[in-house]
């Protein structure tokens, strides 16, 4: 089995973590914009419930590093 969804990802003390998926992009990029740290918003391709293909589509937020 074979499925695409869009998954919005946010970084926290350092580590990204998983905060949502969805399977239609409009609903995904609403929830995307709404949100004000740093995030991306990834398409994934999962094939027999493993990982086979990932994009990030977008990525905002705090990018700059502390000196």
């Amino acid at each position: 089995m074979r499925w695409e969804q869009y998954e919005i990802w946010a970084a926290t003390k350092g580590q990204w973590g998983l905060v949502a998926y969805f399977h239609d992009f409009d609903v995904a990029t609403a929830v995307f914009r709404n949100r004000t740290y740093r995030q991306r918003l990834i398409h994934a391709v999962y094939e027999d419930g493993k990982l086979v293909q990932q994009e990030i589509l977008a990525e905002v937020g705090g990018t700059r590093e502390a000196p």
